[in-house]
């Protein structure tokens, strides 16, 4: 009696897993098929033809740009308008041409009733290799971070693509970035010599940060070159991570440092006495605990001044 109970509340224990399975998988399945449901499947019989009688400069939402985009070379069969024309991206139009639901049309904005997803999937149908093969890895993928979030695709020319606008477009999201980008030590994105994607991979990265080089010290030289070495005496941290003392986008300390010297020395050196000699007034000139040339101008670079390496046969203290 005892095994015939047990064998009952098993199989119990399993239909009611089974019917919990079976109703999530139905309700996905459903959330899946109304995007679909909404927009319908007929295409509308003159294509582009179509949007333009309500898609004009004029109104609410022009798109006679895009003819100065390569979407619309028609001579090129790797095009949209070498085919479907707009719905080869919006998808079926017929029934948001009948009524004018913006529901019943793929936007591709973020007010679309379709999932990030699937607005990205109809753009990774064409633009899924290069730069983008590493997309379904990326941060901006499991953010649910759409294509259209940073691409304007109607436009002459996309902001995001170009060096000097590009910045506005990702401090949308990343606010803090465009504040230490406003900090007295920074590097000149603000004056359009830079811009993000010369160092970020914004489709995917397998590196720190989504940066576009496999470590941070190789993106970094490939600037700052005169800082590779190798050097006969190497200053451990810079051979490890430029970040460990500089702020990679800006900071209140010369040279986007995150601390000055003494203080940011002193952060790995900190024997007793010299060098971690105390900032206080006492080490100032005039003050009873002396040491103070170790504290004005540049602290410790004042004597040690190769901070990032040196190739000289005396230079083991980086001092030449």
């Amino acid at each position: 009696m005892m095994k015939i109970t047990k064998r009952l509340l098993v199989i119990l224990l399993w239909s009611l897993a089974l019917g919990v399975m079976c109703t999530g998988l139905a309700a996905r399945v459903a959330a899946a098929a109304e995007p679909a449901a909404a927009q319908g499947s007929g295409y509308s019989e003159k294509g582009a033809d179509t949007c333009l009688q309500c898609h004009t400069d004029d109104g609410e939402s022009p798109v006679f740009s895009i003819f100065k985009t390569k979407h619309t070379q028609r001579a090129d069969k790797r095009t949209p308008f070498a085919g479907l024309q707009c719905e080869a991206c919006h998808g079926p139009g017929a029934k948001h041409a009948g009524g004018g639901d913006a529901a019943a049309i793929n936007s591709l904005k973020a007010t679309s009733v379709q999932s990030a997803e699937e607005r990205n999937k109809v753009c990774l149908g064409c633009h899924s290799g290069n730069a983008r093969t590493g997309w379904h890895a990326s941060a901006h993928e499991s953010n649910g971070v759409g294509c259209t979030s940073c691409h304007t695709i109607h436009a002459a020319r996309d902001p995001v693509l170009v060096k000097v606008t590009e910045p506005e477009v990702c401090y949308k999201c990343h606010k803090k970035t465009r504040a230490d980008y406003n900090l007295p030590s920074a590097h000149p994105v603000r004056y359009g010599r830079m811009a993000c994607a010369d160092c970020h991979s914004p489709h995917g990265s397998t590196a720190t940060a989504m940066v576009n080089k496999p470590t941070v010290n190789q993106l970094c030289f490939t600037c700052h070159a005169e800082k590779r070495g190798p050097f006969l005496w190497e200053h451990a941290p810079v051979a490890e991570d430029c970040t460990l003392c500089h702020h990679p986008h800006g900071s209140v300390y010369p040279m986007r440092l995150k601390k000055n010297p003494p203080l940011l020395c002193q952060q790995c050196h900190s024997v007793s006495g010299h060098p971690a000699v105390a900032r206080t007034g006492a080490a100032l000139p005039g003050g009873a605990a002396g040491g103070a040339g170790y504290l004005l101008a540049g602290s410790c670079t004042n004597c040690h001044s190769q901070v990032h390496g040196s190739n000289h046969p005396s230079g083991v203290k980086l001092m030449r």
